[in-house]
């Protein structure tokens, strides 16, 4: 063999091992890169409903709350929420009716200073019992059944309780409810702004009617010296 092929053999011998070489470390560059892969970089953001100047609390509920005042010049308010409430007082002639004679009384109602608007719904009289009012004495509700009841009302301005309320001889006053004590229920809700912004007023007229008929069973002496206290509910609503 000449010295030109010995040579060149040669060459290919050491070309060969130099790419040997090249794969074999290629391969050990891989396999590092293999067993040591960086992490990703991570990141989280929060948020939270927050109030107009971002430092509490920015979603909650409102509040509704109904109070009554039982007294002229109505301007004492105060909850009266379970039965049966606050105390309105009728006429003095109220504890010695004849048929024919009505008694009178009124009440206040409005939302309190922090409370959203609502409705009214008067509903029928209830009788109170002797444990509820003490001094209270109809056996069988026998009075209480053959009373009638008008309820008339007015915004903002304070009604004159008595008969006048019932004719339209007061501006801006409407009778919501007449007929019997026991089943008379109003015929329309009343508005109250929110935050004490409007007053409604109610007056209610009890009267014993004329002529007087006696309920099954009873006579006209079974009605005397009786004494009853209807109770009313306003159902509010927001």
């Amino acid at each position: 063999m000449s010295s030109l092929s010995r040579n060149h053999t040669a060459t290919a011998r050491k070309n060969r091992r130099r790419k040997v070489l090249a794969i074999a470390s290629g391969g050990s560059v891989l396999g590092i890169g293999l067993s040591f892969t960086l992490a990703a970089w991570t990141d989280t953001e929060w948020v939270f409903g927050a109030n107009s100047a971002g430092d509490g609390p920015g979603i909650g509920t409102s509040t509704f709350e109904v109070q009554q005042s039982t007294e002229s010049p109505f301007d004492t308010f105060v909850d009266a929420e379970t039965a049966p409430g606050g105390a309105v007082s009728f006429s003095p002639n109220a504890l010695a009716l004849s048929p024919g004679v009505s008694t009178f009384a009124q009440v206040a109602l409005r939302t309190t200073s922090d409370s959203a608007a609502g409705t009214l719904e008067l509903q029928t009289a209830l009788a109170a019992t002797a444990a509820q009012v003490p001094g209270v004495d109809d056996t069988a509700d026998a009075l209480f059944n053959v009373l009638d009841v008008r309820v008339a009302t007015s915004t903002d301005t304070q009604i004159t309780c008595d008969a006048t309320a019932f004719n339209a001889s007061q501006p801006g006053v409407t009778t919501i409810a007449d007929g019997s004590l026991s089943g008379a229920a109003a015929t329309a809700t009343q508005s109250l702004a929110a935050a004490s912004g409007s007053v409604q007023f109610y007056c209610f007229e009890i009267r014993l009617a004329d002529p007087f008929t006696p309920g099954a069973g009873l006579e006209v002496d079974d009605y005397m010296g009786r004494a009853v206290a209807p109770m009313w509910q306003f159902e509010a609503t927001s």
